[in-house]
């Protein structure tokens, strides 16, 4: 009996030892029962699993990012041989189910939390990312990559926050360029079209560092960004606020006022708390500064260009129009 319950021991090691490759990994995906159904749950220590799912999964919840649809929770059952995240540079790198595993590369960087990373080729969610040892590099949802960067400061990290400088950026040949700006962010100093030079003193090059390095900088710190505005140099103080929305959470600048949206732009929630210019849960959101939106990059794309406040048309039950004015 104890030799069987070695070689079974054994077994399990060389199943999931880098020699097996890949197919390690598909059989380690397998008999930790990672994938359940549209879900993720990536055994992380003996008794906890990482979970990415898009309702609310079963068992206690121990820590939840909204952001990212991403929860830990424990595991009565156990697995004893839990994922490891790889922070190193990967020899190679494969998009891993419990059928296949298929090898590729990250062809575009996450950019915060409103654009995931993307394979090199269409793949199948869920899945999740790992290199031949099995280590986490990972996790392939519906939108996108949810890098290991991300995955490893909300499993160790306490205060899972994200901190925001009222900016959306984006890669140009010439610059990392703001996309939009947060217009309802008391004092933004920042202007739509304004290229990033540096943040801290550290160059900006790309707008996945920066952008990461702006989401995991402490709520309340301030930072000093030097940008270029129409041929001037120009150095900017700023000081981070908590992000409200972004990722799995429908974002339009308008959550400071207490309003959710679905991805329809239909109003799901408002807090009582806050003034919200009387609209009513079911209004759906129309036009922004008179322009036509439909989605949340639509509303993010000209929320910014007003100059005394912003003018949007609601449309409530179907058929009555209106119009309200934010600033």
């Amino acid at each position: 009996m104890l030799r069987a319950l070695l070689a079974l021991g054994f077994l399990f090691l060389n199943i999931y030892a880098c020699e097996g490759g890949y197919n390690s990994c598909i059989n380690k995906v397998k008999h930790s029962n990672t994938i359940q159904n549209q879900t993720i749950q990536i055994p992380i220590t003996k008794h906890t699993r990482l979970v990415f799912s898009q309702t609310r999964p079963h068992g206690k919840i121990l820590k939840h990012d909204p952001y990212l649809s991403l929860y830990i929770v424990k595991d009565k059952k156990g697995f004893k041989y839990p994922f490891k995240i790889n922070m190193r540079y990967p020899s190679g790198l494969a998009a891993v189910n419990k059928r296949t595993a298929y090898e590729g590369r990250i062809k575009k960087r996450q950019i915060g939390l409103n654009q995931l990373a993307t394979f090199n080729y269409r793949v199948k969610a869920p899945a999740i990312l790992t290199n031949s040892c099995c280590s986490l590099e990972g996790i392939i949802t519906p939108r996108g990559i949810i890098e290991k960067s991300y995955i490893k400061r909300f499993i160790n990290n306490s205060d899972i926050r994200y901190s925001d400088i009222g900016i959306r950026v984006k890669d140009t040949h010439k610059c990392v360029k703001v996309t939009s700006y947060d217009p309802f962010m008391k004092n933004n100093p920042f202007k739509k079209g304004d290229c990033i030079l540096s943040m801290d003193g550290r160059s900006v090059k790309y707008s996945s560092s920066l952008m990461q390095r702006i989401l995991f900088s402490k709520v309340g710190s301030t930072h000093n960004v030097k940008v270029r505005r129409n041929g001037k140099i120009i150095n900017i103080k700023v000081r981070s606020q908590k992000r409200l929305s972004g990722g799995y959470k429908v974002e339009t600048y308008l959550e400071k006022y207490g309003i959710t949206f679905d991805k329809n732009l239909y109003i799901i929630k408002i807090e009582k708390s806050k003034d919200h210019y009387g609209l009513l849960l079911g209004d759906q959101l129309l036009q922004v500064n008179r322009n036509d939106v439909k989605k949340q990059e639509d509303v993010m794309k000209y929320m910014s260009d007003f100059k005394f406040h912003a003018t949007l048309l609601f449309q409530r039950n179907g058929n009555f129009q209106f119009f309200i004015n934010m600033d």
